[in-house]
């Protein structure tokens, strides 16, 4: 795994580091259930089926949408940075980070563990369906999966929402900073920001956008189609943007090394002075 802490040293810390740290967590545990779902499609078992619908899939969830709100909370720390730089918000205290950071977790593993005790009791004695790991259309799992999917994408649709103000905001800051009598490094360092948010930006919306767009219609919408081949036409769409969903883990170094001094220094042939955000 890579070193978590590559935006810090042992001296140095800050809210920064403690959203980027448990980004890299979310990313690692990330990658770590994708063999199970691999495993499952590749071994149509009842073991194995039944391993990843409670656990594999219960992984994915949970640490896809920590991987959004670690995200957002990037996001607005850096901007709290750009439009306060000289005073440090309550949010960007080490210890509100670290607060913010275990209720996120918390949270995530609760609505985690109401879904997975609800499949385990549903699937006792059964074998699920590898490819959708669901449950008839009336039974209090379905009930649970859908309202679970429901009360995530309103909060997706909030830390997509946020995102874009964030930037836009930034970049409102930019043209300010540019059409003032500010010295030059400090609309360098205005542009360098923006540019920085607009990776997480791009990122987050190649990533989890159209995998948000399509889970939530096909839940709903999937028990009243009656054609075979729109539902497998369906099943592909979705089963290509949770590709596309965990390709986060492939891109987020991204957002390391474009947020991160220390990250980025660790690819040139200069010192390797760790340097504070």
């Amino acid at each position: 795994m890579m070193r978590v802490y590559f935006c810090s040293n042992q001296n140095i810390q800050s809210s920064f580091t403690v959203y980027m740290k448990n980004l890299v967590a979310a990313d690692f545990f990330l990658c770590l259930s994708l063999p199970l779902r691999i495993a499952a499609y590749a071994n149509n078992s009842s073991i194995m089926n039944n391993i990843h619908c409670s656990f594999g899939a219960t992984a994915f969830f949970l640490n896809i949408y920590a991987s959004i709100l670690f995200m957002d909370f990037i996001a607005a720390n850096r901007y709290l940075k750009i439009v306060r730089p000289m005073e440090t918000h309550a949010l960007q205290m080490v210890h509100t980070a670290r607060y913010i950071s275990a209720a996120t977790w918390l949270c995530l593993l609760a609505l985690s563990s109401i879904y997975l005790i609800l499949f385990l009791q549903n699937f006792r004695g059964q074998i699920p369906d590898a490819f959708t790991c669901e449950s008839s259309d009336n039974s209090p799992l379905s009930v649970t999966y859908k309202s679970i999917h429901c009360m995530t994408f309103v909060s997706f649709i909030f830390v997509l929402v946020s995102l874009i103000l964030l930037y836009w905001k930034t970049h409102q800051k930019l043209r300010e900073v540019q059409f003032s009598s500010q010295v030059s490094f400090r609309s360098q360092t205005f542009e360098t920001s923006k540019h920085n948010m607009l990776v997480l930006v791009v990122i987050f919306c190649v990533c989890f956008v159209p995998y948000q767009l399509v889970k939530l219609p096909y839940i709903f919408i999937k028990p009243l189609l009656r054609d075979c081949t729109a539902v497998h036409t369906y099943y592909i769409l979705k089963e290509l943007t949770i590709l596309l969903t965990a390709l986060n883990g492939s891109l987020d170094p991204l957002i390391y090394f474009f947020f991160c001094k220390t990250f980025r220094s660790q690819f040139t042939f200069r010192g390797r002075q760790p340097v504070r955000e």
